[in-house]
C-alpha cells in the first residue's frame, strides 16, 4: 500500500482532508473526558480507566480478557508473536496489512512467514482456504494461523459476511490453527452490516480494535482473547515497549469513543457513497463500490497517474492517498462533512479538467 505523505511546503492548508481516518481528532468533549481521568500505573494493574476499558472491551466482544496498546501494528504483532512461533506459517488475503503495511514485522518479530491467498475486494473464501491448508508433514512449516482484515482496506472497505467469517473459523479450527481478525475497522463492518459485534467476532481465538481511524482518538487500540491468551501478550507487550504507565488519560478517549462516536460512523459511510456518486460524473474517473467509508477511485481514463491527481488536487486544499500507479484512496471520517465531499468533487472536476489530453 504505498499511500503518500501528504505534501505540505508551499502548498494551501488543507481544507479537506481524505488521505486517511487516521486524521481525526479528538473532539472537545473527548479531550476534557481525558483530562478528567482517574489514572494510576497501568502495569501494576492501578490505571482504573485503563482496567475499566479493558474490561468494557472483552465483554464487548464476548472474550475473556483485553490489553490495551498504543497502535494496531503492536496489536497484530504481538497476536501472532503469541500464536506462533518461529517458522510457523500465517494464511492471510495476499493484501492483508499484516503482509504489505508492517515492516515485515511478522518474520521479523516472531519469525513466521505468510501466505498470501487470493480472493476478490480483500477477501478469500472457504475454498480458496481448504485449498491452502496442507497435510502436516516435517518438510513443510506448520500453519497455524489463519487472519482476516475487517474490514479489508485494499478490497475498498469491503465488509466479511459473518457467514463467511464463521466459515473461516470453523475451518481453521478443523485443522487445528487459530484465528486472528484485525479489527482496525471492525465498527465500520458492524454499523454497516447490523450484525453485532459479539456475534461477527465469535469465531476468532484473537482480536482486536482501533480507536484512532474513525473512533477519532489519538492513540489506542484493544487486543483481546482468552486469558490465557492475553497472559501471553502482556509479555510481548513488555518486550515490544508497549507498556505504559499513566494511560487511563488514553483509555479515556477509547471510552468516550464507545460512548459517543459508534453510531455516527453511518455518517461517514453515507458520505462515501455520496462521494462515489459525484466521482461516476466525473469524466474518465471509475470509482468502486464503497462499502463502508472507504472510496477508491481509477485516474487511468484521464491520463492522469493517482500521484499526480493527488498532487494537483492537494494544490486545491484537498488531500488524497495512492494505492498504486492508477488507484486513488480517500477515507470518510469525523472531520469530513457532506459540505467537504462537495468540496471535494469540485476540486477532483476542476484537476480532471485541467489535465493534459
Amino acid at each position: 500500500m504505498d499511500y503518500t505523505p501528504i505534501p505540505a511546503a508551499g502548498l494551501p492548508p488543507v481544507r479537506v482532508n481524505l488521505y486517511s481516518d487516521t486524521q481525526t481528532k479528538p473532539t472537545p468533549a473527548m479531550k476534557a473526558a481525558m483530562m478528567d481521568a482517574e489514572v494510576g500505573d497501568e502495569q501494576m494493574g492501578l490505571d482504573p480507566t485503563t482496567n475499566a476499558l479493558q474490561d468494557r472491551m472483552a465483554a464487548l466482544m464476548g472474550k475473556q480478557a483485553a490489553l490495551f496498546l498504543p497502535s494496531g501494528t503492536m496489536c497484530n504483532q504481538i497476536a501472532i508473536a503469541t500464536h506462533c512461533r518461529p517458522g510457523d506459517e500465517v494464511l492471510a488475503h495476499e493484501t492483508a496489512h499484516i503482509l504489505t503495511s508492517e515492516g515485515g514485522g511478522c518474520a521479523a518479530i516472531a519469525g513466521a512467514q505468510i501466505t498470501g491467498l487470493k480472493g476478490a475486494r480483500g477477501q478469500y473464501d472457504a475454498a480458496t482456504l481448504r485449498a491452502a491448508i496442507r497435510a502436516k508433514n516435517r518438510n513443510a512449516p506448520p500453519q497455524t494461523l489463519v487472519e482476516v482484515e475487517q474490514t479489508a482496506n485494499s478490497g475498498g472497505g469491503a465488509v466479511w459476511s459473518v457467514e463467511r467469517l464463521n466459515e473461516i473459523a470453523a475451518i481453521a479450527h478443523e485443522n487445528g490453527m487459530a484465528t486472528h481478525m484485525d479489527g482496525a475497522r471492525l465498527m465500520n463492518a458492524v454499523v454497516a452490516s447490523g450484525v453485532a459485534v459479539a456475534d461477527m467476532v465469535a469465531g476468532f481465538d484473537s482480536l482486536w480494535l482501533d480507536f484512532t481511524k474513525g473512533l477519532g482518538t489519538g492513540v489506542g487500540a484493544v487486543l483481546v482473547g482468552s486469558r490465557e491468551f492475553i497472559g501471553t501478550a502482556w509479555r510481548w507487550k513488555q518486550r515490544m515497549g508497549g507498556a505504559m504507565r499513566q494511560s487511563g488519560m488514553l483509555a479515556a478517549g477509547c471510552l468516550h469513543a464507545l460512548d459517543h462516536h459508534i453510531d455516527r460512523l453511518a455518517e461517514d459511510h453515507a458520505n462515501a457513497a455520496g462521494l462515489v456518486r459525484g466521482l461516476a460524473q466525473v469524466e474518465g474517473i471509475v470509482p468502486e463500490p464503497a462499502e463502508t467509508n472507504l472510496v477508491f477511485f481509477s485516474t487511468e481514463a484521464t491520463g492522469l497517474t493517482a500521484a499526480a491527481f493527488a498532487n494537483a488536487a492537494r494544490q486545491h486544499g484537498v488531500a488524497f492517498s495512492t494505492n498504486g500507479r492508477y488507484r486513488v484512496r480517500a477515507c470518510l471520517h469525523l472531520g469530513v462533512t457532506a459540505a467537504d465531499v462537495e468540496t471535494a468533487l469540485q476540486v477532483s472536476r476542476q484537476v480532471v479538467a485541467s489535465a493534459p489530453r
